[in-house]
């Protein structure tokens, strides 16, 4: 039997997705045939009739089982585009999200503000998982220096590789900390994406969400809230005068933290919907 081309090779992976109940069959079809092989959208036109060979059949198979298993795609490929990064991602890691975008698009201006201000911005991002929102900042703006705090020795070796892979290195650590406990000094940003799922709602995600992202970086508690008590009552002793704290939050949380960032003395300047148009970011100043 002839070796099959590449073309009949993604047409079948979209057949086997489709059938196996995979949403938008074709696209993934594309990124993972087109990841693994290293191949961008004009080598599938270009390049259609070419054989592959037996070693690049044998891997886009394994692929296909992993996705039909439900384990993401940007998983199997160990890597996922952001904000115009290029970020791997581990099992100690989230998969960042588009909507996580939406967060960096908004603090991008406020951080070039206090550029120009005062030479240079601190950036702290709390459970900062892959690095994607403050490596995301300081990618974007020249003169941001970004601190990334998680609890996982695992996700904070991502997010320094992270950080290497994408040449700002020179103006990123990693901290190991429990939010705020091994955190000194004033930053003029602090950013977070926390957990902030109900537990008894974990357990009914999505299999692409409940098995394979890691259940700490989703579960916030009984009533999701817990991460955003922690950083509403320590960012007031890391916040650099005229900072702001931005979050991510839950499509339901806006009331909830806007409150509880209220009662620990912030006031609420700026709230940001996704693009499924649910309620996502926050951006607090302090009085």
């Amino acid at each position: 039997m002839a070796p099959a081309t590449l073309a009949d090779t993604l047409a079948g992976v979209r057949r086997q997705l489709a059938d196996g109940g995979i949403p938008e069959a074709a696209r993934e079809a594309r990124l993972l045939v087109g990841g693994l092989l290293g191949l961008d959208a004009a080598a599938f036109i270009s390049g259609g009739e070419r054989a592959l060979t037996e070693a690049e059949a044998g891997l886009v198979a394994a692929a296909v089982a992993r996705r039909l298993d439900r384990e993401p795609v940007y998983r199997i490929l160990g890597r996922r585009p952001f904000f115009g990064l290029t970020l791997m991602l581990s099992p100690d890691t989230l998969e960042p999200r588009p909507d996580t975008e939406i967060l960096v698009e908004r603090l991008i201006p406020i951080a070039e503000e206090i550029v120009a201000m005062k030479g240079r911005c601190r950036v702290l991002d709390l459970g900062t998982g892959t690095g994607a929102i403050v490596l995301a900042l300081v990618d974007a703006v020249p003169g941001v220096f970004g601190t990334g705090t998680d609890i996982s020795p695992g996700a904070l070796e991502t997010a320094r590789a992270n950080a290497q892979l994408n040449g700002v290195s020179d103006r990123f650590e990693a901290l190991e900390s429990d939010w705020f406990s091994a955190v000194s000094g004033e930053y003029d940003i602090i950013v977070s994406n926390p957990p902030y799922i109900r537990s008894a709602v974990v357990d009914g995600l999505d299999d692409e969400v409940r098995r394979f992202d890691p259940r700490r970086a989703l579960d916030g508690g009984d009533d999701g809230l817990e991460a955003y008590r922690a950083i509403a009552s320590g960012a007031t002793g890391h916040l650099a005068p005229g900072g702001v704290v931005g979050l991510e939050i839950g499509f339901d949380q806006k009331e909830q933290v806007t409150e509880l960032m209220k009662s620990n003395g912030f006031q609420l300047i700026e709230a940001a919907r996704d693009l499924g148009g649910n309620d996502r970011v926050l951006v607090f100043s302090a009085g």
